[in-house]
């Protein structure tokens, strides 16, 4: 009878203390239903309109992020999003100055701006990054902590910077990782270009 108080008081200590802090969760259902058991978000990551937000399988999303996705986000396989990353399909800081106290009870035409995001393939965002609607950024980049990312970024690039650039290739690394380390080919995501 002991062990059965000690399990139920440990399975609710457990439940009340994820109520309190945050933790990744393993698995993933996607609105269209299909799980993605390789997923793993945080508890305290904020997702509005899962239904317009595709993600594929092996995507990190670390703690405290925001994804706002309403005019659609395309999250790759393998991305990883680390912690405090804001990726919004809107933005109203231009629209809530034009019409002022109006602002709530206009169609908010101008000054709102709204698009789609992608978020290539074994793609890294690092902390404290806001990602723009309108971006295109494209498989194996490097986004830099505290980047503001609008716009299309090519595959493997390292973009960095506020507002963000380019500011080199991902590829120059991955070979010399790739010197030092042969038997890292076989598994090695750009595979076509070895």
């Amino acid at each position: 009878m002991n062990r059965i108080i000690a399990s139920l008081r440990y399975r609710i200590n457990r439940f009340f203390g994820q109520l309190s802090k945050p933790t990744i969760v393993y698995g993933y259902k996607r609105a269209d239903g299909l799980f993605l058991k390789n997923t793993r978000i945080s508890t305290s990551t904020a997702i509005i309109s899962p239904e317009t937000l595709r993600i594929e399988d092996n995507v990190f999303i670390g703690h405290f992020n925001f994804i706002e996705a309403s005019n659609s986000i395309s999250i790759g396989e393998g991305v990883q999003i680390t912690n405090f990353v804001s990726i919004t399909s809107h933005s109203s800081h231009h629209a809530i100055r034009l019409y002022g106290k109006d602002y709530r009870n206009t169609k908010k035409d101008i000054g709102y701006v709204k698009g789609a995001i992608e978020i290539g393939s074994y793609t890294f965002i690092g902390p404290h990054s806001l990602i723009s609607p309108n971006t295109k950024i494209g498989k194996g980049c490097i986004v830099g902590a505290y980047s503001s990312v609008r716009g299309e970024f090519p595959d493997y690039s390292i973009i960095a910077g506020n507002p963000a650039q380019v500011i080199g290739t991902t590829k120059k690394k991955d070979q010399e990782f790739l010197d030092k380390h042969p038997e890292l080919k076989k598994s090695y995501y750009d595979q076509e270009n070895l």
